[in-house]
Formats: structure tokens, sequence, C-alpha cells
């Protein structure tokens, strides 16, 4: 096990990394103002099994193997950026369904099954494949895990599990607020007619831009 020490300056900075807004805050605030809390939570908890992934593949040095070959990074960078476009350019050619107003709440709506309507584990599962396939991810357990692992102390891979872990938990906290923050606003939207825009036009664009971004990320 790491040192307390350790564990708490891992902890402060962790936090502080994961509340600066970057793709998958970008994810979650678009999820969860399209489609309403449940969807946005959904999300979250993909993204974080995705990081979970990283985890695992940094424990037992698969993220050190994916930084040392070009092409393996770059199967992983499209293949990631390719899912994120498909979405992209799907959300923008189909028309949002219909809020059903007499449900009594937006999540309701968000969560049926007609007019193709985003479901919880399809947002899951968005969240789970974005994390996953963000090579960028893998990099970074590589270069930030070993500044808080001691070498002298227990196994370096029960070290970096641990503090792997922590960083998923943080995840969670930092990425739920940013969905429940994000949700809360979405009533407001529902009154008006910003929110079939938002769900349609902003979030294609958004999930296009990130698929962009995740095809410029280089190895170094």
């Amino acid at each position: 096990m790491p040192e307390l020490s350790a564990l708490w300056s891992f902890t402060a900075a962790s936090l502080a990394l994961l509340v600066i807004p970057g793709p998958a805050v970008i994810f979650i605030l678009n999820r969860s103002v399209a489609d309403g809390r449940a969807i946005g939570l959904s999300a979250v908890g993909g993204l974080e099994l995705g990081t979970l992934m990283h985890v695992l593949a940094a424990t037992v040095g698969l993220s050190a193997v994916l930084a040392a070959s070009e092409g393996a990074f770059n199967i992983v960078k499209y293949l990631g950026a390719i899912y994120l476009i498909f979405v992209g350019l799907r959300t923008l050619s189909r028309r949002p369904a219909a809020i059903d107003m007499a449900s009594g709440s937006p999540d309701h709506a968000a969560t049926s099954a007609h007019g193709g309507a985003i479901t919880n584990v399809r947002a899951f599962r968005q969240g789970f494949i974005i994390n996953t396939l963000n090579p960028k991810i893998a990099l970074f357990f590589l270069s930030y895990l070993p500044q808080f692992i001691d070498p002298e102390k227990s196994s370096s891979a029960l070290q970096s599990l641990v503090l792997g872990l922590i960083f998923v938990a943080c995840g969670f906290l930092t990425d739920g607020i940013y969905a429940l923050v994000a949700s809360s606003l979405r009533d407001s939207l529902v009154k008006g007619k910003a929110l079939p825009f938002i769900q349609r036009f902003v979030a294609g664009a958004v999930f296009v831009l990130l698929g962009v971004l995740a095809a410029s990320a280089k190895v170094s």
C-alpha cells in the first residue's frame, strides 16, 4: 500500500485535475443537458468503468506497451475517433424524440423506447467506449501514477491499483456533480424551444468535435 501522505497528495492532485473541463466533462454536460439526470449519471458510470480499464491496464503494464508502440496507439486512437464521429453524425441526422410532458419527468421521456430516444444503457455504453478507446488516458496513467509509487515499499502493481481506484472514485464524485448541476438546467430548457436544438445539433456537433480531438492526440 502507498504511504498515507502519498494517498492524500494523490487524491488532492486527482481532484484538481478532474475538475478541469475536458472531453469527458463535455460529454457529461452534453448528455445531462440534452437527456436529463438519469442519462447523465449513466454516462458518468460508463466513463468511470472505461477509466477503470486503463487502471487495470496500467497495473499489468499494458499502458507502457501502448506508449512504446505508435501503431497500437494509432489503432486505439482512430477507433475512438471513428466511434465519436459516427455518433455525432447519427445524432445530427435524426430528429430528437418529442418529450412526453404528461409523464411529469424529462428523464422518463429520455429513457422511453419510442422515437429512438437515448436510453441509460446506451449512454453508459457510449461513456465506456469513449474512455476505453482514449489512448491519452493510458498515457496519463503511465506518466501520473509513478510519481506517487514508492518502489521500496510493497508491490508497485498493488500501489498502482490502489491509486487508480482512488482516481476512479474521485472521477465518480466530480463527474457526478457535473451531471447533477447540468441536468438541473434541463427543466427550464424543456419549457422552451432550446432543448430540441441542443439534443440534435449541439449534441451532434459536440460528438464530432470530440472525435476530431481524439484523432489529433499524439504519443508525446
